[in-house]
């Protein structure tokens, strides 16, 4: 499998350590050297914002997906070349989703566990094949997987579910993980 772009979902937002922006900078930094494209949700705030920004300063391609609504509230980066204004969240979300050869999910919040589930579902439905990677910074996606894990001991989501995402510590694993794909 051939990998040259990435959809990446994250917090607009920083969270409370400085060790998730530095993951944010330092995936930045892997994927330009990879020549590897970011495909994300066009934002200039938080992790989404170091993110974009890392990547186009070391020379790699950058593809933004936002909305007017969002672009309003989310200040969109201004310094991205391919940037995308569509109708509406359904819309923005059907691009992210479709434009990637892979999904990496970074700490983030409500909007980050959102997309993780609905490509998380889509795989469970057959409707894609492609890997979905987590970044677990910190131990950030501890509780997620906690809960992920009690749904299939409580049998409402089938045991397989494990075999639809891959868990990495950090960024050289993740890279080194794209690479074996």
């Amino acid at each position: 499998m051939t990998i040259e772009k990435c959809t990446v979902f994250c917090g607009s937002r920083d969270g409370n350590s400085p060790v998730y922006t530095q993951a944010a900078r330092e995936l930045g930094h892997a994927m330009a050297k990879e020549k590897l494209a970011l495909i994300y949700g066009g934002g200039a705030g938080g992790m989404m914002g170091t993110l974009a920004r890392t990547i186009v300063k070391a020379g790699g391609h950058v593809k933004g997906i936002t909305t007017s609504f969002l672009e309003e509230q989310e200040l969109r980066y201004k310094g991205l070349s391919d940037l995308e204004i569509v109708a509406d969240m359904p819309t923005r979300k059907k691009a992210l989703f479709e434009l990637g050869d892979v999904y990496i999910i970074l700490p983030g919040g409500f909007g980050t566990f959102d997309e993780f589930m609905e490509v998380l579902v889509n795989r469970q439905l057959n409707l894609h094949k492609k890997p979905i990677f987590i970044l677990n910074t910190n131990h950030w996606a501890d509780p997620l997987l906690a809960l992920m894990e009690a749904t299939i001991q409580q049998a409402f989501a089938p045991a397989e579910i494990h075999t639809f995402y891959t868990v990495v510590e950090n960024v050289p694993a993740l890279i080194k993980a794209l690479k074996s794909l």
